[in-house]
């Protein structure tokens, strides 16, 4: 294990003090409560911390690296950024999928391919550092990130926004109503379910889409829809996010 947090250490460009601190942030809850005599407990409150902390950092770093967006773009872009896609990705970024200790049942129904175990991991991380090094060493370690995050993004020229939310907004400008999704079929275990999803305008199928969580399946659907509402309009951003060109 001391081998892995050096590792860990190396990738985020921090020796933490408190390596105590360290294992809690990675430990997720599976592995806890089947190691309840020798751990001393799992990362779910410092998940909790992170996303504050987390919060506070984004927010400072777009208002800085973007004073002349609105709050209403700004805000976009912080959900974006905070998304469980965009944090997922970060986490993969410095290997933390490879560090976390998972449960043995989690671990062989994929749990380190899992966004939402490898979110809230990198959340606990990142509360973690603010704990042992204060809100700068924590700012530091994001704005890294960030900054590779957005470097090749001009997005006084770009719009960014979520497929489902730029489906229905593209239908509200004209008052229309909201698509509607449904779900097809649900196939497979309980820990690996795939479930295949439609969208549909008025009754009128849209696109369908399939995906590993209902929410993802969603998203892709709505992808699928913009793709042949906008056609070459939009450019993918993360998984669930695109960028617009804005009129001129």
């Amino acid at each position: 294990m001391k081998t892995k947090l050096a590792y860990l250490e190396k990738r985020i460009g921090y020796i933490f003090k408190d390596k105590n601190l360290l294992i809690q942030a990675l430990t997720h809850r599976s592995f806890a409560y089947e190691n309840q005599e020798k751990n001393k407990g799992d990362n779910e409150v410092l998940e909790f911390l992170g996303d504050s902390v987390l919060g506070f950092i984004l927010a400072d770093f777009l208002c800085l690296r973007f004073p002349d967006l609105s709050e209403g773009e700004l805000s976009k872009i912080k959900s974006t950024a905070g998304s469980t896609s965009s944090l997922s990705y970060f986490a993969r970024k410095i290997r933390l999928d490879k560090i976390i200790l998972l449960g043995k049942g989690e671990n062989r129904s994929g749990g380190r391919k899992k966004n939402t175990i490898l979110a809230g991991s990198f959340e606990a991380l990142v509360a973690a550092l603010y704990l042992d090094g204060g809100i700068e060493t924590a700012r530091k370690f994001v704005n890294k990130l960030l900054e590779s995050l957005f470097k090749k993004i001009h997005l006084k020229k770009y719009l960014i926004n979520n497929y489902k939310s730029a489906l229905q907004e593209h239908f509200q400008r004209d008052n229309l109503p909201a698509p509607v999704y449904k779900v097809l079929t649900s196939e497979g275990p309980d820990h690996k379910k795939c479930f295949t999803v439609e969208v549909f305008f008025k009754n009128k199928p849209l696109a369908k889409a399939k995906g590993y969580s209902v929410k993802t399946a969603e998203q892709k659907a709505a992808q699928k829809a913009l793709k042949n509402l906008l056609g070459k309009k939009i450019k993918a951003f993360t998984s669930d996010t695109f960028l617009l060109k804005k009129q001129s």
